[in-house]
Order: C-alpha cells, then sequence, then structure tokens
C-alpha cells in the first residue's frame, strides 16, 4: 500500500509536519521575554523556557531585556547666544522584564528604538537652547542628568526605563572654537604668571621667616647668655656673704674686738703673704704694727743690719699660720 504512495507526497508530509512541529513549540532564552497572540489578540506572557503554541492559531513575539545603548546621531542645536553646537549623544535603556511592562513595549509603541532617538534630540535641544555654549561645555555632568530624568519619565509609559544618558562630544562653530582656543591658551599663560609670582612669593616668605627665626635665636642665646652671667654673679655674691657671715660670727664668738682684730690679722696676711721677714719691736703688738703700716716693703739682703739691742728679727709667718689655723677651727665649731 505505502509503494501505491508517491514519493513527493512522503516529502510534502515530512515537510508539513516538521513545520507544524517547529511551530507548535517555542523556546524562549533568560535574556528574553515574550507574548502570545491568538488569532491577533493578546493571549498570555511567556517566562523563558519551551513553550507550546497552537500551530495557524498563535504567534510569539519575543522582547529582549537587557541593557542597549542607541546612538542619536549628532546634531545641531541651538545654545542660549545662538551658537550652533553639534552635540552627539548616546541613551542607554532597559525593557522592564515583568508582564505589564512587556505588553507596553509592545502595544504602547510603535518602535521604540526610533522613538527614543528622536525624543532624545527633542529633549537635548530644549535643555541646551536654556543654556549659554560655556555651560554646556562646563555642565555636561549636570545636563546628562537632566536628560536622563525626562526621558525617564516620558519613556514610562512604554514600559522602558532610561538607564543614564552620555553626552559625547560638544561641538562648536569653527570660529568660535578658535576663540576658545585662544582664551584657553591666554588663561594658560595666566595661571603659569600667577604660579611663578607664587613661587617667588612663597620662597621670599621662607627667607624672610628663616631670618627672624634666626635673629630669634641670637636674641633667646644673648639672653640665656645675660641670664647664666647674671646668675652667676648672684651665686657669687651669695656665697662671699655666707663666708662673710660665717667668719663675722667666728670673730664674734672668739676674738675681742670683733672686726678690728680681724681685720688686723687679715692685714698682717697680705702683707707677709711672699714670706718676707720685718724687723719690729718686742713691746709694740705685731698686728696693730703691721695694720698701721700695711704698705712697708721688705729689707733686701744688702740692707740687713743686725738688730739692735731690745729688738728681735721674728719669722712672722708661724704665727700668722697658727693664728688663721685658730681662727678656721673656731668657725667650725
Amino acid at each position: 500500500m505505502l509503494a501505491a504512495i508517491p514519493n513527493w507526497l512522503i516529502i510534502v508530509s515530512i515537510l508539513a509536519l516538521t513545520a507544524i512541529t517547529f511551530s507548535t513549540f517555542k523556546i524562549v532564552r533568560p535574556d528574553q521575554r515574550a507574548v502570545i497572540e491568538r488569532f491577533g489578540d493578546y493571549h498570555r506572557y511567556c517566562d523563558p523556557g519551551i513553550h507550546f503554541l497552537i500551530p495557524w492559531a498563535d504567534r510569539m513575539y519575543k522582547r529582549n531585556i537587557t541593557e542597549q545603548m542607541k546612538n542619536v546621531q549628532p546634531s545641531d542645536m541651538i545654545t542660549k547666544e545662538n551658537l550652533n553646537a553639534n552635540v552627539d549623544l548616546d541613551v542607554y535603556y532597559q525593557v522592564r522584564a515583568n508582564e505589564e511592562d512587556v505588553k507596553r513595549s509592545f502595544y504602547n509603541v510603535d518602535d521604540y528604538e526610533k522613538q527614543i532617538t528622536r525624543l532624545a534630540q527633542t529633549t537635548a535641544r530644549n535643555v541646551i537652547g536654556t543654556k549659554e555654549f560655556e555651560e554646556v561645555n562646563s555642565e555636561r555632568q549636570k545636563i546628562n542628568q537632566t536628560l536622563h530624568e525626562e526621558l525617564e519619565d516620558d519613556t514610562d509609559a512604554w514600559g522602558i526605563d532610561v538607564v543614564r544618558v552620555e553626552m559625547k562630544e560638544i561641538t562648536p562653530p569653527g570660529d568660535v572654537q578658535e576663540s576658545m582656543n585662544e582664551i584657553l591658551k591666554a588663561e594658560n599663560r595666566k595661571d603659569a604668571a600667577q604660579d611663578d609670582a607664587k613661587a617667588v612669593e612663597i620662597e621670599a616668605r621662607g627667607k624672610k621667616k628663616a631670618a627672624i627665626e634666626e635673629a630669634e635665636g641670637q636674641k633667646q642665646a644673648a639672653i640665656l647668655e645675660a641670664e647664666g652671667d647674671a646668675t652667676a654673679i648672684e651665686l657669687r655674691a651669695e656665697a662671699e656673704a655666707n663666708e662673710i657671715k660665717v667668719v663675722n660670727n667666728a670673730i664674734r664668738n672668739h676674738f675681742k674686738g670683733e672686726a678690728q682684730e680681724y681685720k688686723k690679722l687679715e692685714t698682717v696676711v697680705d702683707s707677709l703673704r711672699n714670706g718676707s721677714k720685718y724687723i719690729v719691736d718686742t713691746e709694740q703688738d705685731l698686728t696693730t704694727v703691721l695694720s698701721e703700716v700695711g704698705g712697708i716693703t721688705p729689707l733686701q739682703d744688702q740692707d740687713f743690719e743686725e738688730p739692735e739691742e731690745g729688738e728681735l728679727s721674728l719669722d712672722i709667718k708661724d704665727k700668722i699660720e697658727d693664728a688663721t689655723e685658730k681662727m678656721k677651727e673656731a668657725g667650725e665649731e
């Protein structure tokens, strides 16, 4: 019986069965979402996976839900001071991955990519038209944010999120560009001159500060030296005063005539410091004689003569030393 079936019919049947199979089962990828229409009417929403369709009755439409970029071709836009600036934009957008927004992207807008391009151009013209060229050139980030907010509001009804807007380039007319270059060069020269002047000023301040610090150091050193000298003088004076006090106490306690007697002995010590010998009357008090003639000159060897009777040659040094030792012992006691 099969042999009676023509080959062409078998081939047609196989092709028809294959077509029915492919039209019956559809696969939705993870980066896609889809809707199924039955006889031209919305039927259901499709998540990633395999979905069954009734041949010739159902049709599937897929939508990419990943972030995409649309370049808005450069176009002339007039600034506030009537300059024609050529602006180049990139718009990044994404279809929201839920049934309602996917349906909106299909049924609320005809071609959302083309619509986004036109809407970005119109919005950019409106924003840039309110600003001078210098503002547009220096406040790109601020303008990008403004464009993003306005496009986000306008595309919300399409089920689309505008992720960000980037103004890549803004080109002024040729003559304006030349003027801007000259201004920039002048500003650079001005900045360089200011930097040089600032460097010279800093160097001068450094030298001035160093000179002041050196002068302060010298002043402080002089003050410290003077204070040291004053302290030394004060200490010496205090030591001498203490010494005089001790000696006076010793004299007061162990000598009669106190200071007068001590002065006599002091004169004797000064007069006989070199160990010279003097001739005096034995009846006279040695200390009295020497204190009265404290400036006597010792006799030379060639002038020395034997003393007359009643006079005595004495070695006074030993006596003076004994008297001094007694004074020291008395002071220690």
